[in-house]
């Protein structure tokens, strides 16, 4: 039997790392070629499919604050496992925060002098991260107060924006923790910038979603697992709640008519899941993205212990591009949805679903690979 029609085996942690930090830097780099534009002008750029490769950006893409940020999660959440491995408690949240201020520090953005002033680290010196990408408002503002925001003493208390959740997949890849602790650690750092009950539940959801892949659930238990965990928090927030359910209802409906004619336009997907620019809606737009491109192998249950059930090397690399270019065509915040979408899927199927073609178009992959090889090397190595 060919090797390329053979049923592919279940990802190693260390392949579901790699391939979740490089997934989503490839779906925000594509995203970030559209990110100010609506459905019309991505039309009107890309002909009537919209950006689908990046064979089509002859100047390339960079990726945006979103994978930044994200690598950033990674370094603080690397620095508390760094102590904890030598025997030393340490405030993982602290750890963040700290990372996070590293990162403002890359974008130019001063603190009050009351703020701590964090000892550099390798990341720091990467030249790729220090360019200003069209960070987030409440991310700047948040972390430029100097205080070191809680759920009990928010910054931005109303700002319910989706720099929470396109940062928060490195959350979810931490292995041997409970899933309550995943969730924990998610919403108190959106807590750092983000004050409102949505930003910190979108997040929150979202790692537990990456967890639930982790652990070898297919892509629909993992999506039905969050579901069902956000209706049963004590201050579940509805509006995410709406938006995930219409997210898995649509992608079901999508399914039972697979061809890519049946699943939702850029319009309808808009109008039923909003535009991405909050966090509930980011996260319901990529999750659809998801699920309703996903070949019948990985949505049934078949995919014990997190194999992709039949489907072939080719089936899953069809799968990322299928579900980047349906997260990044339409008008709304395209970097996120499609960071999201490609964390996702990158978590889920390891790095074998990552097109070679595209990784060659990627900024700085040895960055994201040196971080993703930090956080094996001090959790599962």
């Amino acid at each position: 039997m060919s090797t390329e029609h053979s049923r592919l085996t279940a990802p190693t942690p260390q392949s579901r790392i790699h391939g979740c930090l490089l997934g989503g830097a490839l779906g925000d780099s594509l995203g970030y070629a559209v990110e100010f534009d609506d459905i019309s002008t991505i039309r009107s750029r890309f002909g009537p499919a919209g950006l689908q490769d990046f064979s089509a950006l002859d100047a390339g893409s960079h990726f945006s604050d979103d994978t930044q940020m994200t690598l950033y999660t990674v370094d603080g959440l690397v620095e508390a496992l760094e102590w904890a491995n030598e025997g030393t408690a340490a405030d993982a949240n602290a750890c963040v925060w700290l990372a996070y201020l590293r990162w403002l520090a890359t974008q130019g953005v001063p603190v009050p002098s009351s703020a701590p002033a964090p000892q550099p680290r390798w990341i720091d010196g990467q030249e790729a991260l220090k360019h200003r990408r069209a960070p987030g408002n409440a991310c700047l503002s948040g972390l430029a107060s100097g205080e070191m925001g809680t759920i009990y003493r928010p910054v931005n208390p109303d700002s319910k924006g989706c720099g929470t959740v396109m940062r928060s997949a490195p959350f979810g890849l931490i292995p041997h923790i409970p899933a309550e602790a995943v969730y924990k650690l998610s919403s108190d750092a959106a807590s750092l910038t983000h004050g409102h009950r949505s930003a910190r539940q979108s997040a929150g959801t979202f790692s537990l979603l990456i967890h639930a892949l982790m652990g070898g659930q297919s892509l629909t238990e993992a999506a039905d697992y969050v579901l069902d965990d956000a209706r049963g928090r004590d201050d579940a927030e509805p509006a995410l709640i709406d938006r995930l359910e219409r997210s898995v209802h649509l992608a079901a409906v999508s399914r039972q008519e697979p061809a890519a004619a049946d699943r939702l336009g850029p319009e309808d997907l808009v109008r039923e899941l909003g535009e991405g620019w909050v966090a509930e809606e980011a996260l319901a737009v990529a999750l659809y993205a998801v699920l309703a491109t996903a070949p019948a192998g990985d949505i049934d249950g078949d995919t014990a212990a997190g194999t992709a059930g039949g489907v072939s090397r080719a089936g899953i690399e069809a799968h990322f591009r299928e579900a980047i270019a349906l997260a990044v065509n339409h008008s709304g915040d395209s970097d996120s949805t499609g960071s999201i979408a490609g964390n996702i899927l990158g978590a889920f199927y390891g790095e074998e679903c990552l097109p070679a073609a595209w990784l060659e178009s990627l900024e700085a992959p040895e960055v994201i690979r040196g971080m993703a090889g930090q956080l094996v090397s001090v959790t599962i190595a």
